[in-house]
């Protein structure tokens, strides 16, 4: 990007697009630096339809930072249940403990006491400051990204080394004569609702006349990704066993996957494993019990991070409930199935019970 005359052009016509063309977001109402710090780590890898609805919902539950830190983690953790990433949701409860001890409940506006606090890092730290606060901090999300790369048509990934270091310093240029909480919100929102990923809004953009792989016929090349990384297939099973019209649940480690969560017990197939097999296997190494009556229910599939989940479901009974005893978790409920709702559960197990109540 040319300096000077030219960003002063892109600045200009990029705040005046957006003050006409922004979103009405619940958190850009009052810019409140919690809302803020809660919002962005929401939308990381989350639709904004999607955010929007599970943010309305946490500032009903948690209107402050002294309500988030009086709840349990239970209940951040079912205020969070289907967004994923289940520690951004612990960090966030622990923070506010942070937060209310040492800053009286209010987030400061300092850069390295935000970094300080469970869960922040540069990008978060630098969102606060900019939107809350309107301190010239840049903020580089993925939409920041393919728009500087569309406009600068650079051949290289974005997240290379050299050239994240010098959008940063393009940013921090031009924040010195811009406003920063519209200028950085205005970056995103224009690579959210016009230079999108897939179908581009070309004739629509306001920085058209500057975006050199618009002139050049390459848009739809830039960002240069990074090679894919090879999604990754897991099978496991698990054993939803009943007795007495309750259904019994546990509750996995703090320091294991999707941590503080329930379930039914289960886990991955052995080679030369049936998934029958497997489920009553792992439901005896977790709990001692031995199932009776395996009955295929149903098989869902689900997503984190690489890998791809397939988990084969199954009702069973046992032949007698002695005490079990924990392997593989910190705690057991038998609970009824309209109990389930109050506890959160993993993806693939939430639609396993989404499932049952039909």
């Amino acid at each position: 990007m040319k300096k000077g005359k030219g960003q002063l052009l892109f600045r200009n016509a990029l705040l005046d697009w957006f003050g006409a063309n922004q979103r009405d977001l619940p958190w850009r109402r009052t810019y409140d630096p919690y809302h803020i710090w809660v919002s962005e780590v929401m939308l990381q890898q989350t639709q904004m339809e999607r955010g929007v609805e599970y943010f309305n919902r946490w500032m009903e539950r948690f209107p402050d930072i002294r309500s988030l830190a009086d709840a349990s983690e239970q209940e951040v953790l079912k205020a969070w249940e289907g967004l994923g990433y289940y520690s951004r949701a612990r960090n966030i409860r622990a923070a506010a403990d942070v937060l209310l001890a040492e800053y009286g409940g209010v987030v400061p506006e300092d850069y390295a006491a935000l970094l300080a606090l469970p869960g922040i890092g540069p990008y978060t730290a630098a969102a606060v400051m900019s939107i809350a606060f309107n301190q010239p901090y840049p903020v580089i999300d993925a939409n920041v990204e393919r728009l500087f790369a569309r406009i600068d048509n650079v051949a290289r990934p974005m997240k290379e080394k050299a050239v994240y270091q010098n959008l940063e310093k393009i940013l921090a240029t031009m924040l010195r004569t811009a406003p920063p909480r519209d200028f950085n919100q205005a970056l995103m929102e224009l690579g959210a609702l016009v230079c999108r990923p897939r179908n581009p809004l070309c004739g629509e953009c306001p920085l058209g006349t500057q975006c050199r792989a618009l002139a050049a016929g390459t848009v739809m090349q830039r960002p240069v990704l990074p090679p894919r990384k090879e999604t990754i297939d897991i099978v496991m099973a698990c054993a939803i066993l009943k007795h007495n019209g309750k259904f019994f649940i546990q509750q996995r480690r703090s320091d294991d996957v999707w941590g503080g969560l329930w379930e039914f017990p289960g886990g991955r197939l052995k080679n030369g494993e049936s998934a029958a097999q497997a489920a009553a296997r792992e439901l005896y190494e977790e709990t001692e019990l031995r199932a009776v009556n395996l009955d295929p229910f149903r098989t869902v599939t689900h997503h984190y991070t690489r890998y791809r989940v397939t988990l084969h479901a199954f009702f069973c009974n046992i032949s007698k409930v002695p005490e079990p005893r924990l392997h593989a978790a910190t705690a057991f409920r038998w609970v009824a199935l309209d109990e389930l709702d109050r506890y959160p559960f993993p993806s693939g197990h939430r639609q396993l019970i989404a499932h049952m109540k039909r």
